[in-house]
Formats: structure tokens, C-alpha cells, sequence
């Protein structure tokens, strides 16, 4: 697979993520995968899009008040940490590990989106764990004590393979937390760019990063993050739900099919 054909591939995947408030990792590492990167390269170049595409879809989304600031402050920095750990330790896992780890992932996040997603009334109990929230017209509940650990969890498998999180961070935020879901999306997307930065750093450190495929790549996203962040504000995200669950799916079994040819480290 070409350069310019990657490059497109990441402008349509970055448009699409960001107007869900996913970050795509689930598409962008197979993507860069079946273009030549060795998997480590890959999850690299794929956090460093992340990043970029979660960027410039927050500012689209700031600008429309749908990021609740306060709420990703308290449970991302989980995410964040861990993702360090997880893309710095990457290394010392083979890349067929990491393929089927991330394989596994996909399955769950795929059936994650195909369950019906709705907003929840806030929640009038008052128990130590339990943060009322106000933002804008919304009112919500959310739970921390189920919140903290699985952001944490994600933020270190994610940072390991590549990906942001967002597929599990936007169900936990509207499921358990009764987040409305435009507040999700937007919030996901500010989340997905510090844990994103965070996992590339990781593995930056450990020497994965090839400054040659990536910045032609993070343009291609900069640029879909900002169409897909400005399509958002006029479309339903549950509308798209079905259509990335089957495709995430599909990069699932991808990814799994690819796992048994020769990878790079």
C-alpha cells in the first residue's frame, strides 16, 4: 500500500472517529500494518495520529461548549499514566502478542457499540464515590468507583497497542456515569488526545517512533479531525454506531489474520 493511499485511509478514518469522539486506533494500526510498519512503528505512528486528530476535533467541540473539562480532568489522568507504562513496556512483548491483544480488544469494542446506548437521568444518591455533576442544561451522576479503575485499565492496554479508548470510555461515560452522549463525545475526544500523547511518549522512549511515516500521516489526520469534529455538531453518533461496530470487526479479524505472517519489532 502506497503512501498517498495510507494518507487517504487516515483522512477518512480520522473525519469518521471524530465525529463519534473515538480515536480510530482500532483502524489506523491495521491501516499502517498492511502499508509496511512493523507493529511497534505502527502503534507509535498510530498514537502520534491520535493525538493529532483528538487535537483538532477538541477544538471544534470547545468551541461549541460539548467538553466537560472538569469531568475529564478527574477520570483521564488514570488513563494517561497508564498509557505511559503500557507504550513504553510495548517493546517487551512480541508484535504477534501485541496483534492478538489488540485483535481481542476490537471483538469487545465491537460488541460494545452494537449495544443501544442511552442517556441516563442524573442520579440522586449522595453516596461517598458518587460526583454530582452540572454542566450547561445537563445534570449527571458519576460513578467513581467504577470509572477510576476501568479508565486505568484501558489507559494501559491502550497505550501497549496503539489505541485511545474511546470505543470504552464513551459506553462507561453514558452507561455508568449517565453522561448525556453529545457531552461524551466531546469529552471522549479530550481524553483520547492526553492518553494518546501519553502512550506516544512511551513509546517514543523505547525507540519506536519513524519521524518519516508519521508526520505525513498526523497532517492527514489534523486535517479529517477538523472535518469530522464540524460534522458532529449536525449528526447523531448513534446513527454511525452499527457501521464502526461491523467495521471495527472487520479489522479485528484483519488484524488476527495478519498476526500469523512475519512482523516486524
Amino acid at each position: 500500500m502506497g503512501l498517498i493511499t495510507t494518507m487517504i485511509g487516515v483522512f477518512v478514518i480520522a473525519a469518521l472517529m471524530a465525529v463519534t469522539g473515538r480515536g480510530g486506533g482500532n483502524f489506523y494500526v491495521p491501516l499502517l500494518v498492511a502499508g509496511g510498519a512493523p507493529m511497534h512503528q505502527a502503534a507509535t505512528t498510530g498514537q502520534c495520529i491520535l493525538f493529532s486528530t483528538a487535537v483538532a476535533a477538541s477544538l471544534i467541540f470547545q468551541k461549541n461548549k460539548t467538553i466537560d473539562w472538569k469531568l475529564a480532568m478527574v477520570i483521564d489522568p488514570p488513563t494517561a499514566l497508564m498509557a505511559l507504562i503500557g507504550g513504553y513496556y510495548a517493546h517487551l512483548l512480541p508484535g504477534a502478542s501485541l496483534k492478538f491483544i489488540f485483535a481481542g480488544l476490537l471483538v469487545l469494542a465491537s460488541f460494545l457499540m452494537f449495544r443501544t446506548v442511552k442517556e441516563q437521568s442524573l442520579s440522586r444518591r449522595k453516596k461517598f464515590g458518587f460526583w454530582q455533576r452540572k454542566f450547561g442544561k445537563y445534570e449527571y451522576a458519576v460513578n467513581l468507583w467504577l470509572a477510576l479503575p476501568i479508565t486505568a485499565a484501558t489507559g494501559l492496554v491502550a497505550g501497549m497497542v496503539g489505541i485511545s479508548g474511546g470505543s470504552f470510555k464513551i459506553p462507561l461515560m453514558v452507561l455508568a456515569c449517565g453522561v448525556p452522549m453529545r457531552i461524551a463525545v466531546g469529552t471522549s475526544s479530550a481524553m483520547v488526545a492526553a492518553t494518546a500523547f501519553m502512550g506516544f511518549i512511551g513509546h517514543s522512549a523505547a525507540g519506536d517512533l519513524n519521524a518519516s511515516r508519521a508526520i505525513p500521516m498526523v497532517a492527514a489526520a489534523v486535517v479529517g479531525g477538523l472535518v469530522g469534529g464540524a460534522f458532529s455538531l449536525n449528526t447523531k453518533p448513534e446513527n454511525l454506531k452499527k457501521i464502526f461496530a461491523y467495521t471495527t470487526l472487520g479489522a479485528a479479524v484483519f488484524m488476527i489474520l495478519n498476526s500469523c505472517l512475519p512482523v516486524g519489532n
